[in-house]
């Protein structure tokens, strides 16, 4: 149970993306540059925001940069607005004596003003902001508040929270409602990654009061004619895998089963074969340390045309063979090799 919790500012609590990505696009206008798309800018936008304007306007003083953006942000037609689950996170905090700190790069002025609109200033026992690069202020930030590093985690939504949380010797918590895609956080690999605050909570909440396995279903689908699905997601480090979820309290699994698959891949199974079950335990390929009860099955799909939910990000019908030549997560290569020497999976047709 973590005893100290330190925020980002900006797509951790707040969400004022809409008028930094205006306020950037009229920077970049400012010198001829074309605008950038909200999932460019996911991608391309970094902290400290200095390296990120050093490469798309290298000749340009920050400063100079500054006094337009400040500007545009302040006159920026997108509101700036409290994310969801953010303030029962911070009085869930309150409640159980977790002790929370701010350190963004925000402007002090903007974070002192959005933190009065939002109500939130009696809830941080110290904010830091306008921080340019975190790393160099987390260190300072333990010591002139005595907080424990095993103790404490850096809650944020970009890689530069995360490698700060590294450089203070933290826990990194990724949430993935803000700046930077999920795939791009994937790859600086956080302790802990949650789709938003309120998933932290329950997460948080559970470790200190129910420390159970989470029994699990998926399934190794195949199309009938010598091709398996594979789907590829953050969540597995970029790896490759099999669609599944967890299963809800009085559901039977093969319910449940049919309500994930249909849910992540838009696919209706029939010929459902139980194969064999697993433990998964703290694997370093998920995003966050859990004790899994993997039922694991395999399953024909009624059509192959395949949707994919925001939990994947592609998807591929392969033989057998070539599926074990990609990079598998750790439990689906268990299954697709029990399920090749068992010979479970139907052959292509001459």
């Amino acid at each position: 149970m973590f005893r100290n919790l330190i925020f980002d500012w900006s797509g951790t609590l707040v969400d004022d993306l809409g008028p930094v990505i205006e306020a950037t696009n009229a920077v970049l206008g400012k010198y001829s540059l074309p605008p950038l798309d909200r999932e460019n800018f996911r991608r391309s936008f970094r902290l400290p925001y200095r390296e990120f304007y050093s490469e798309v306007l290298p000749d340009v003083p920050l400063e100079e940069l500054e006094a337009h953006f400040r500007p545009a942000f302040d006159a920026a037609v997108t509101p700036v607005t409290i994310l969801p689950h953010a303030r029962e996170k911070l009085e869930w905090c309150a409640a159980l004596g977790i002790r929370t700190f701010v350190l963004t790069s925000m402007d002090t002025a903007a974070f002192e003003r959005q933190m009065d609109d939002f109500g939130l200033r009696g809830l941080f026992e110290a904010t830091y902001s306008g921080v340019i690069d975190k790393r160099d202020l987390i260190h300072q930030l333990l010591a002139n508040h005595g907080l424990n590093p095993e103790e404490t985690a850096f809650v944020g939504d970009m890689t530069h929270d995360i490698e700060t949380a590294r450089h203070g010797g933290v826990s990194s918590i990724a949430v993935l409602t803000g700046y930077n895609h999920p795939e791009i956080l994937a790859a600086v690999r956080p302790d802990i990654t949650v789709p938003d605050l309120g998933v932290l909570r329950s997460l948080l909440d559970r470790r200190h009061r129910n420390p159970y396995p989470i029994a699990t279903v998926g399934a190794l689908v195949h199309d009938g004619h010598g091709h398996i699905l594979l789907v590829r997601t953050h969540k597995w480090q970029n790896k490759w895998g099999i669609p599944g979820g967890k299963i809800k309290r009085g559901e039977p699994s093969t319910v449940a089963l049919h309500r994930e698959i249909l849910e992540e891949t838009s696919l209706l199974l029939g010929d459902i074969q139980f194969v064999l079950s697993q433990d998964c335990i703290d694997s370093p390929e998920f995003m966050r340390p859990e004790h899994f009860i993997l039922l694991n099955y395999i399953a024909r799909a009624l059509t192959t045309e395949v949707t994919l939910n925001d939990e994947a990000e592609e998807f591929a019908w392969v033989p057998p063979a070539e599926a074990l030549t990609y990079d598998l997560n750790q439990p689906t290569r268990v299954l697709l090799i029990e399920a090749i020497e068992r010979d479970l999976i139907p052959h292509a047709r001459a």
